[in-house]
């Protein structure tokens, strides 16, 4: 698994360099990628539809408010908006990791993952 987990790291990676223009920080990815357990490797829970509001709802409550803590407001749905903005509308595969990854940096959340 680990090697699987691996290539899909350096995928994510690669995305937050190309798409964010972002150095990642590897050691967060590794804790975000872990945290998301085994859906990374199922293809439709790796990612995230960017179309689907019902899809950027679950985004919203089960990670910003549930697994951040975050307090629901309009500026949770504007964040994921702008993620998904900045990852293109031309990316059909928008990695959760990635997506995650993004928004815990974006709200100065990484301690979540210590």
């Amino acid at each position: 698994m680990a090697n699987k987990r691996d290539a899909l790291m350096e995928k994510y990676a690669f995305h937050i360099q190309d798409k964010f223009g972002e150095t990642p920080d590897n050691e967060f990815l590794y804790k975000v990628t872990v945290g998301l357990g085994p859906s990374i490797y199922n293809r439709d829970s790796a990612t995230v539809s960017s179309s689907d509001e019902s899809e950027l709802e679950r985004v919203k409550n089960n990670f910003l408010i549930k697994k951040l803590g975050m307090s629901d407001s309009p500026e949770l749905m504007e964040t994921i908006h702008k993620v998904m903005s900045v990852y293109g509308a031309s990316v059909r595969t928008k990695y959760r990791a990635v997506v995650y990854y993004m928004l815990a940096k974006h709200f100065k959340k990484e301690g979540i993952y210590s």
